[in-house]
């Protein structure tokens, strides 16, 4: 699954719609959940991805695979890799700055 920006900015003005007002009562709303639903869809597609480029892999070492899907498919996944790295490494520089943020 790729995430299009379209998917992105139509759930964030979901989860924007009623405003700053919400509070904490947003937690209740649905489609709060759209995100997490979004980065678990993406997490299943990235372990897919990296199960089809070793099968690929392996049927490319005995020869069974043309080598441009073996290759498109290795790439594919180490995009997918680097993408959630990335998505981690942010996520973990957002609790640090939500922990040193004075009360």
């Amino acid at each position: 699954m790729v995430i299009s920006v379209a998917n992105a900015l139509s759930a964030y003005s979901k989860a924007t719609a009623g405003g700053a007002s919400k509070g904490l009562s947003a937690a209740a709303d649905s489609s709060v959940g759209s995100f997490s639903d979004t980065l678990k869809d993406f997490i299943g597609d990235a372990v897919d991805s990296v199960k089809k480029s070793e099968d690929l892999a392996a049927k490319g070492a005995v020869g069974k695979a043309d080598m441009q899907e073996v290759i498109m498919a290795v790439s594919n996944a180490e995009m997918m890799m680097t993408t959630i790295t990335s998505i981690r490494d942010k996520v973990i520089t957002a609790y640090q700055e939500v922990i040193r943020t004075a009360v």
